[in-house]
């Protein structure tokens, strides 16, 4: 795990998008958990408390409007990359992968195996599709954009159809 020390509070606010109703929770470090709409409420409060023990987890209406106004302009064709602070909580391995995924361009995907290769363990595919999968923070670190390596989409955390939605938005797959 990571050194920073565990928040006292996680702020968090749901809000309507193209996808279905996201969630993104912050801590006074910066966003922690960006959910999908088949998460509610009381899923992203759970998993927070897993991550956090020890920190209140409160809704503050508000509190991500900068993010949710980047993810408007991600899903109008307006923003290709995100400008947010995060607060990543994840072993060594998967700091190293989730921060390989937010260098994969925009419109491109790469394969689980070349995500591996890239951070130098060729023979660790299934660990990376584990790390990708645990990815906290969906869209804005792009985990979206990583697929099998004969083509097919793989998993996702949101379901494969948000998947494709977002591999179609940015012109990774045809129409």
């Amino acid at each position: 795990m990571d050194n920073h020390p565990e928040p006292s509070v996680i702020y968090w606010e749901r809000r309507p998008s193209p996808l279905g109703y996201l969630t993104v929770a912050l801590t006074s470090q910066g966003v922690c958990r960006l959910s999908f709409p088949n998460e509610g409420p009381a899923e992203v409060q759970a998993a927070l408390k897993v991550i956090f023990p020890r920190a209140a987890v409160k809704e503050k209406p508000g509190i991500a409007g900068e993010i949710f106004q980047q993810l408007e302009e991600y899903f109008s064709g307006r923003r290709r990359t995100f400008e947010v602070t995060l607060d990543l909580r994840g072993t060594p391995f998967q700091l190293r992968v989730w921060k390989t995924l937010r260098a994969i361009p925009y419109g491109t995907t790469l394969s689980y195996g070349e995500v591996a290769r890239s951070i130098g363990k060729p023979k660790a595919a299934r660990a990376v599709g584990r790390a990708v999968g645990s990815n906290p923070v969906g869209i804005i670190v792009p985990c979206h954009r990583v697929i099998e390596t004969g083509g097919g989409l793989g998993g996702f955390g949101g379901g494969l159809e948000i998947k494709e939605k977002l591999l179609r938005l940015e012109g990774a797959l045809s129409p």
